[in-house]
């Protein structure tokens, strides 16, 4: 734990970062372009353009998170340079515990702060589309992807993100084949973009009578939810829509109707399916919604002609093209290939602690 004497030196530096801070956000123009929208927002004829007018409220939210956040940190700041003068005047450490407590607190806001500021790629803003496949592996790499998902769905509960769940297979023995769900709320994808690739767990199978260690693979893919007014140009005649019957649980009518929806863009071979609305044309629409997703990031990659692209970098989900790997036996240890970030905590991890491994990516590349 530093002391108030440690932590002092550090404020000189701090404040500056907070200064440098400032000017990447461009709080003067925030602030006018806020104003701006604002009295744009009073106007009479305001929801005429209902399009144009929930677009600026949006742009209105993300100003004032940004510049409340800012205004935070300021005050915290503030807060954090008159405790440490109070524990150097009393000198006898009754305050270093709660000095270094705020200290740590301040740092990581900070460092939030900073992370989100990197998030201005095209679509850093908007909602993910998440998709999990089992791999390599068996049972195992079936429950393995179900894991997967439960830990998404706790990092966004942690973010208070909305989650929606579109579609799961479920597996014959245990765990899931794949899964569809959108994660809805601020920066969503610009910072769950990290999190595409191979993901490998090894631990003793529980799945296995004679106890041995099993590695399995499971996929993510992570792609923005585009927004109504981004046009996909999708030709009726290359799709193929078929309908079945739904596989999990979801009540009488998920399962005694045709309802599930499949989608295949014949020209690409994607296949997108939508089964956890309650009627076809809910699911036919989702479905669309994520082929449209799926089809506006293929067109963005370098290689247009490689459906290799689409998946990210991995063809196989097998050995050797994972990012990151869960260690349960016979250590715990989750490391980023990537980055070599590392947390010795699998189990908090699996509850959804991933701010180190999609902060460290985020530092590691350059804004989009």
């Amino acid at each position: 734990m530093l002391s108030p004497d440690q932590i002092k030196p550090e404020l000189s530096g701090l404040k500056d970062a907070l200064a440098e801070l400032g000017s990447a956000l461009d709080i003067g123009t925030l602030s006018a372009r806020l104003e701006a929208i604002s009295a744009d927002s009073e106007r009479q004829d305001f929801w005429e353009d209902h399009e144009a007018a929930s677009k600026l409220l949006k742009e209105k939210k993300s100003i004032e998170t940004k510049l409340s956040g800012f205004e935070e940190l300021q005050a915290e700041f503030e807060d954090l340079e008159t405790i440490v003068e109070m524990a150097e005047e009393e000198g006898d450490g009754s305050l270093d515990e709660e000095v270094f407590q705020a200290y740590s607190k301040y740092t990581q806001r900070f460092d939030a702060m900073k992370i989100a500021n990197l998030l201005d790629g095209e679509h850093d803003s908007a909602n993910a589309i998440v998709q999990v496949h089992a791999g390599a592996g068996g049972t195992d790499a079936q429950d393995w992807a179900e894991m997967l998902v439960r830990m998404y769905m706790r990092w966004a509960e942690s973010k208070n993100y909305k989650v929606k769940l579109w579609e799961i297979q479920s597996a014959d023995e245990a765990g899931i084949k794949g899964a569809t769900f959108t994660v809805e709320g601020e920066n969503v994808y610009g910072y769950l973009k990290t999190e595409k690739g191979i993901h490998r767990l090894v631990r003793i199978s529980p799945f296995n009578s004679q106890g041995k260690r099993q590695t399995s693979f499971a996929s993510v893919d992570v792609m923005p939810e585009i927004d109504d007014e981004v046009t996909v140009d999708i030709a009726p005649e290359d799709l193929r829509i078929d309908t079945y019957r739904s596989s999990g649980a979801g009540g009488q009518h998920v399962n005694k109707t045709d309802s599930a929806v499949r989608i295949t863009h014949i020209p690409t071979s994607i296949v997108v399916t939508c089964q956890n609305e309650r009627s076809q044309h809910q699911n036919k629409e989702v479905a669309m919604r994520i082929l449209k997703s799926k089809l506006l990031e293929l067109a963005e990659q370098e290689q247009k002609d490689s459906l290799a692209e689409l998946a990210g970098d991995y063809s196989q989900i097998a050995w050797g093209n994972q990012i990151r790997s869960y260690v349960f036996h016979p250590y715990s240890l989750v490391k980023d290939h990537r980055t070599d970030a590392e947390n010795g905590n699998v189990q908090a991890v699996m509850d959804g602690d991933l701010d180190l491994f999609i902060n460290e990516r985020l530092k590691q590349r350059p804004p989009a």
